[in-house]
């Protein structure tokens, strides 16, 4: 309980709220996060102590010099119970909004912490020959598009539409479990790879769906294939391994649900 409410008065001061935002995915020197701030260094200083004497930064020294990085993991679960409660209550008055058509849809969020270091993860999702050797089925990539057809026979094509090694891609795709699907009508995903206290990297995709059917879908869809490569990456990363493809399979097993 000590160590919570130290975690909430740290985050009580704004000045130290953006202190973490700016040292939230990468390590910066003492100095060159109080240039960011219209404070005295002795400020700067304090804030800085209160943030890791909360557990919410680490401190490394480099001779004379300190640097200092955001622990993501310590704020884990925490925002629910951080937030106001007015926070996703909209403004009395928005006339802007008849201006604009929206829609609301849904989102699945599947991740997964694989052996392989950012770089070499992040390779698996656009090196079709290292693709193919985890995901156990032949995956194309050409000019931005990819294509795969499952081992049950569902057709899988899509388009990277952004890609930022070595932590973003932002892609469309769709399937179609008995041909290929008509172009037009893909899904928005996003997947980012992103380094891990073990030396490893996590895997996080958000998938956007437009129905409850289609999203319960996609969760089983992300976790069969982050499954695969948590299991597969480390070999088919190394060219010297052997990786035989998965055999082919019905799509469906004794009358029950779809499998992918």
């Amino acid at each position: 309980m000590r160590d919570i409410d130290k975690v909430i008065r740290a985050l009580s001061s704004p000045v130290r709220r953006e202190i973490l935002g700016l040292i939230w995915d990468r390590e910066l020197p003492a100095g060159e996060i109080g240039a960011a701030f219209s404070l005295t260094k002795p400020t700067i200083s304090q804030h800085l102590s209160v943030l890791k004497d909360a557990g919410l930064v680490t401190m490394t020294a480099a001779g004379t010099s300190r640097r200092y990085r955001a622990r993501q993991e310590a704020l884990d679960g925490m925002r629910a119970a951080l937030e106001g409660s007015a926070k996703w209550l909209p403004a009395d008055s928005t006339p802007e909004r008849t201006l604009s058509e929206s829609r609301r849809g849904l989102a699945v969020l599947a991740s997964v912490e694989v052996p392989t270091d950012q770089a070499t993860t992040f390779a698996a999702f656009t090196d079709p020959d290292v693709y193919s050797r985890w995901l156990g089925v032949p995956v194309t990539i050409r000019d931005g598009r990819f294509a795969a057809t499952m081992e049950w026979g569902t057709e899988v094509r899509g388009t990277y539409d952004v890609v930022c090694p070595p932590e973003l891609i932002a892609m469309r795709w769709d399937f179609d479990p008995e041909n290929v699907p008509v172009p037009g009508g893909g899904l928005v995903g996003y997947l980012r790879v992103r380094p891990s206290p073990a030396g490893g990297s996590v895997v996080e995709v958000h998938q956007l769906a437009e129905s409850a059917a289609q999203a319960e879908f996609m969760e089983v869809a992300w976790t069969l294939v982050l499954g695969r490569l948590k299991t597969g990456v480390l070999a088919a990363s190394d060219p010297s391994a052997t990786v035989p493809p998965r055999p082919r399979r019905p799509r469906r097993r004794d009358g029950g649900g779809a499998v992918a």
